[in-house]
C-alpha cells in the first residue's frame, strides 16, 4: 500500500480526533458509521489497516472540523497551512491569496 495508507492519513486522523477530544467510537458514530462497528472501523483507519473512501474521509473531516485535504497532504508544513487557512475568515483568506500572489512576482 502507499505511504498514505500507512502513515499520513492515520497520523493526521488520530491527531485531529484527539484535538477534538473524541473517542474512536464517538467519531465513527458522528461520521455515520453504525454503532456496532464504529470503534473498530475508526481503529482500522487510525492504524492504517484500511483507508476510508473519499466520502467517508469527508464526513470524518466535517465532524473534526478540518478540511479533507488535511488528511491527504503529505508535507507537514503544507498540512499546517491547509489547517490554518481553513479557520480564516473569507476576508483573511483573500488577504493571504493576495499576499502569496505578491511574493510570487
Amino acid at each position: 500500500m502507499s505511504r498514505f495508507n500507512y502513515a499520513i492519513f492515520p497520523i493526521r486522523l488520530r491527531s485531529a480526533r484527539k484535538v477534538k477530544g473524541l473517542s474512536q467510537e464517538r467519531l465513527g458514530i458522528l461520521a455515520g458509521i453504525d454503532e456496532s462497528s464504529a470503534s473498530a472501523r475508526m481503529n482500522q483507519y487510525e492504524t492504517g489497516k484500511y483507508a476510508p473512501d473519499f466520502l467517508m474521509a469527508k464526513k470524518i473531516a466535517e465532524v473534526l472540523d478540518v478540511p479533507t485535504a488535511y488528511f491527504y497532504t503529505e508535507d507537514d508544513l503544507m498540512a499546517e497551512m491547509v489547517l490554518k487557512f481553513h479557520f480564516l475568515t473569507q476576508e483573511q483568506k483573500n488577504k493571504v491569496i493576495t499576499f502569496v500572489d505578491a511574493i510570487e512576482n
